[in-house]
Protein backbone atom coordinates (compact mmCIF):
# COMPACT_ATOMS: atom_id res chain seq x y z
CA UNK A 1 0.00 0.00 0.00
CA UNK A 2 1.31 3.20 -0.96
CA UNK A 3 2.08 6.07 1.48
CA UNK A 4 -0.62 8.27 0.37
CA UNK A 5 -3.36 4.98 0.63
CA UNK A 6 -1.92 4.17 4.05
CA UNK A 7 -2.53 8.05 5.15
CA UNK A 8 -6.35 7.57 3.39
CA UNK A 9 -7.05 4.94 5.30
CA UNK A 10 -6.14 6.57 8.57
CA UNK A 11 -8.21 9.68 8.53
CA UNK A 12 -10.47 7.48 7.36
CA UNK A 13 -10.46 5.01 10.57
CA UNK A 14 -9.53 8.16 12.85
CA UNK A 15 -12.85 10.01 11.08
CA UNK A 16 -14.51 6.68 12.29
CA UNK A 17 -13.61 6.50 15.88
CA UNK A 18 -14.75 10.25 16.16
CA UNK A 19 -18.03 9.90 14.71
CA UNK A 20 -18.91 6.96 16.49
CA UNK A 21 -20.24 6.90 20.27
CA UNK A 22 -18.24 3.46 20.90
CA UNK A 23 -16.67 0.53 18.62
CA UNK A 24 -16.77 -2.73 19.16
CA UNK A 25 -13.72 -5.26 17.80
CA UNK A 26 -14.04 -8.39 16.20
CA UNK A 27 -11.99 -11.35 14.92
CA UNK A 28 -13.99 -12.72 11.60
CA UNK A 29 -11.63 -15.37 10.34
CA UNK A 30 -13.68 -18.16 8.82
CA UNK A 31 -16.43 -16.15 7.99
CA UNK A 32 -17.52 -15.93 4.25
CA UNK A 33 -18.33 -12.57 2.30
CA UNK A 34 -21.85 -13.68 2.62
CA UNK A 35 -21.83 -14.18 6.38
CA UNK A 36 -20.15 -10.41 6.60
CA UNK A 37 -22.52 -8.68 4.47
CA UNK A 38 -25.16 -10.57 6.49
CA UNK A 39 -23.58 -9.60 9.61
CA UNK A 40 -23.31 -5.53 8.19
CA UNK A 41 -27.22 -6.06 7.78
CA UNK A 42 -28.09 -7.30 10.82
CA UNK A 43 -26.24 -4.25 12.58
CA UNK A 44 -28.86 -1.95 9.87
CA UNK A 45 -28.20 1.99 11.25
CA UNK A 46 -26.70 1.08 14.36
CA UNK A 47 -23.46 0.15 13.35
CA UNK A 48 -20.93 0.64 10.26
CA UNK A 49 -18.78 -2.80 10.87
CA UNK A 50 -15.52 -2.69 8.91
CA UNK A 51 -12.64 -4.44 7.81
CA UNK A 52 -9.22 -2.81 9.13
CA UNK A 53 -5.54 -3.32 9.46
CA UNK A 54 -4.35 -3.38 12.99
CA UNK A 55 -1.09 -1.70 12.19
CA UNK A 56 -2.98 1.48 10.29
CA UNK A 57 -5.91 0.82 14.04
CA UNK A 58 -3.25 1.55 15.57
CA UNK A 59 -2.00 4.95 14.50
CA UNK A 60 -5.21 6.13 13.89
CA UNK A 61 -6.53 5.35 17.61
CA UNK A 62 -3.92 7.45 18.62
CA UNK A 63 -4.74 10.53 16.28
CA UNK A 64 -8.15 10.35 17.71
CA UNK A 65 -6.92 9.82 21.49
CA UNK A 66 -8.56 6.15 21.56
CA UNK A 67 -6.59 4.68 24.49
CA UNK A 68 -6.16 0.82 25.23
CA UNK A 69 -7.14 -1.07 22.22
CA UNK A 70 -3.46 -2.01 21.06
CA UNK A 71 -3.74 -5.29 22.77
CA UNK A 72 -7.32 -6.11 20.86
CA UNK A 73 -5.53 -5.40 17.30
CA UNK A 74 -4.25 -9.07 16.86
CA UNK A 75 -5.23 -10.77 14.03
CA UNK A 76 -7.91 -10.46 11.70
CA UNK A 77 -9.48 -7.36 12.80
CA UNK A 78 -13.25 -6.01 11.88
CA UNK A 79 -14.68 -3.07 13.86
CA UNK A 80 -17.92 -2.43 14.47
CA UNK A 81 -18.31 1.41 14.77
CA UNK A 82 -21.19 2.43 16.89
CA UNK A 83 -23.14 5.08 15.61
CA UNK A 84 -27.02 4.38 16.84
CA UNK A 85 -27.90 2.33 20.14
CA UNK A 86 -25.04 1.36 21.80
CA UNK A 87 -27.04 -1.96 23.58
CA UNK A 88 -29.05 -2.71 20.23
CA UNK A 89 -25.77 -2.54 18.36
CA UNK A 90 -23.94 -5.03 21.10
CA UNK A 91 -27.00 -7.48 20.84
CA UNK A 92 -26.93 -7.28 17.34
CA UNK A 93 -22.87 -8.61 17.47
CA UNK A 94 -24.01 -11.49 20.34
CA UNK A 95 -26.91 -12.44 18.39
CA UNK A 96 -24.72 -13.07 15.52
CA UNK A 97 -22.01 -14.23 17.00
CA UNK A 98 -24.06 -17.08 18.72
CA UNK A 99 -25.41 -18.36 15.44
CA UNK A 100 -21.76 -17.60 13.46
CA UNK A 101 -18.99 -18.85 16.24
CA UNK A 102 -16.51 -17.65 14.24
CA UNK A 103 -17.24 -14.28 14.79
CA UNK A 104 -15.11 -13.15 17.83
CA UNK A 105 -15.82 -10.56 19.95
CA UNK A 106 -12.62 -9.29 21.31
CA UNK A 107 -13.59 -6.15 23.22
CA UNK A 108 -14.43 -2.35 22.67
CA UNK A 109 -14.52 1.13 23.61
CA UNK A 110 -16.87 3.19 25.16
CA UNK A 111 -17.54 6.61 26.67
CA UNK A 112 -13.54 7.05 26.85
CA UNK A 113 -13.20 3.42 28.75
CA UNK A 114 -12.17 0.03 27.08
CA UNK A 115 -14.26 -3.06 27.97
CA UNK A 116 -13.39 -6.07 27.45
CA UNK A 117 -15.40 -9.34 25.77
CA UNK A 118 -17.30 -10.17 28.94
CA UNK A 119 -18.39 -6.17 29.52
CA UNK A 120 -19.56 -6.05 25.70
CA UNK A 121 -21.49 -9.11 27.13
CA UNK A 122 -22.49 -7.17 30.17
CA UNK A 123 -23.72 -4.45 27.56
CA UNK A 124 -25.65 -6.46 25.42
CA UNK A 125 -27.51 -7.82 28.13
CA UNK A 126 -28.82 -4.45 28.85
CA UNK A 127 -32.29 -3.15 28.08
CA UNK A 128 -32.23 -0.67 24.71
CA UNK A 129 -32.94 2.77 24.82
CA UNK A 130 -36.78 2.29 23.34
CA UNK A 131 -37.44 0.14 25.67
CA UNK A 132 -36.36 2.11 28.74
CA UNK A 133 -38.16 4.92 27.45
CA UNK A 134 -41.12 2.93 27.11
CA UNK A 135 -41.09 1.87 30.53
CA UNK A 136 -40.14 5.45 31.98
CA UNK A 137 -43.36 6.72 29.59
CA UNK A 138 -45.66 4.07 31.25
CA UNK A 139 -43.80 5.09 34.62
CA UNK A 140 -44.82 8.95 33.85
CA UNK A 141 -48.52 7.48 32.95
CA UNK A 142 -49.11 5.53 35.91
CA UNK A 143 -48.28 8.54 38.19
CA UNK A 144 -50.37 10.94 36.53
CA UNK A 145 -53.19 8.38 36.41
CA UNK A 146 -52.37 8.35 40.30
CA UNK A 147 -52.70 11.56 40.63
CA UNK A 148 -55.73 11.93 38.72
CA UNK A 149 -57.18 9.98 41.33
CA UNK A 150 -55.95 11.55 44.35
CA UNK A 151 -57.54 14.61 42.91
CA UNK A 152 -61.24 13.49 41.89
CA UNK A 153 -61.11 11.22 45.32
CA UNK A 154 -61.86 14.04 47.86
CA UNK A 155 -64.95 15.10 45.35
CA UNK A 156 -66.30 12.01 45.03
CA UNK A 157 -66.26 11.35 48.87
CA UNK A 158 -67.88 15.02 48.95
CA UNK A 159 -70.61 13.82 46.34
CA UNK A 160 -71.17 10.70 48.34
CA UNK A 161 -71.57 12.59 51.88
CA UNK A 162 -73.95 15.08 49.77
CA UNK A 163 -76.14 12.38 48.68
CA UNK A 164 -76.08 10.35 51.94
CA UNK A 165 -77.00 13.94 53.64
CA UNK A 166 -79.61 14.25 51.41
CA UNK A 167 -81.46 11.21 51.66
CA UNK A 168 -81.32 11.51 54.99
CA UNK A 169 -83.09 15.05 55.25
CA UNK A 170 -85.87 13.16 53.26
CA UNK A 171 -86.25 10.44 55.59
CA UNK A 172 -87.06 12.77 58.56
CA UNK A 173 -89.12 15.55 57.03
CA UNK A 174 -91.34 13.06 54.28
CA UNK A 175 -91.60 14.46 50.84
CA UNK A 176 -91.23 17.69 49.98
CA UNK A 177 -94.04 19.85 49.26
CA UNK A 178 -95.21 19.74 45.15
CA UNK A 179 -94.75 22.72 43.01
CA UNK A 180 -98.75 23.26 42.35
CA UNK A 181 -99.44 23.19 45.86
CA UNK A 182 -96.73 25.97 46.62
CA UNK A 183 -98.10 28.23 43.95
CA UNK A 184 -102.06 27.79 45.52
CA UNK A 185 -100.78 28.44 48.77
CA UNK A 186 -99.20 31.91 47.74
CA UNK A 187 -102.12 32.55 45.32
CA UNK A 188 -104.36 32.28 48.50
CA UNK A 189 -101.80 34.25 50.77
CA UNK A 190 -102.00 37.12 48.34
CA UNK A 191 -105.30 37.49 48.26
CA UNK A 192 -106.29 37.58 51.87
CA UNK A 193 -104.60 41.34 52.22
CA UNK A 194 -107.68 42.58 48.84
CA UNK A 195 -110.34 40.90 50.80
CA UNK A 196 -109.05 42.38 54.37
CA UNK A 197 -109.37 45.88 52.41
CA UNK A 198 -112.37 45.76 51.29
CA UNK A 199 -113.89 44.67 54.97
CA UNK A 200 -112.35 47.61 55.96
CA UNK A 201 -114.21 49.90 53.70
CA UNK A 202 -117.79 49.19 54.77
CA UNK A 203 -118.15 50.75 58.15
CA UNK A 204 -116.84 53.96 56.44
CA UNK A 205 -119.71 53.66 54.01
CA UNK A 206 -121.93 52.74 56.57
CA UNK A 207 -121.21 55.80 58.24
CA UNK A 208 -121.73 57.83 55.42
CA UNK A 209 -125.41 56.65 54.74
CA UNK A 210 -126.04 57.95 58.33
CA UNK A 211 -124.88 61.58 58.30
CA UNK A 212 -126.45 62.27 54.77
CA UNK A 213 -129.88 60.80 56.67
CA UNK A 214 -129.43 63.01 59.91
CA UNK A 215 -128.79 66.26 57.47
CA UNK A 216 -132.10 65.56 55.52
CA UNK A 217 -134.53 65.21 58.58
CA UNK A 218 -136.43 68.79 58.84
CA UNK A 219 -136.38 70.41 61.99
CA UNK A 220 -139.15 70.11 63.92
Amino acid sequence: MATSEKTAAVAEIVEAFNDASGAVLTEYRGLTVKQLKDLRRSLGENAQYSVVKNTLTKIAAKQAGVEGVDDLLVGPTAIAFINGDLVEAAKGLRDFAKANPALVIKGGYVDGATLDAGEIAKLADLESREVLLGKLAGAMLASLSQAVYLLNAPLAQAARLAAALEAKKQEEGGPEASPEASTEASTEASTEPAEAAEATTEPAEATTEATESTESTPEA
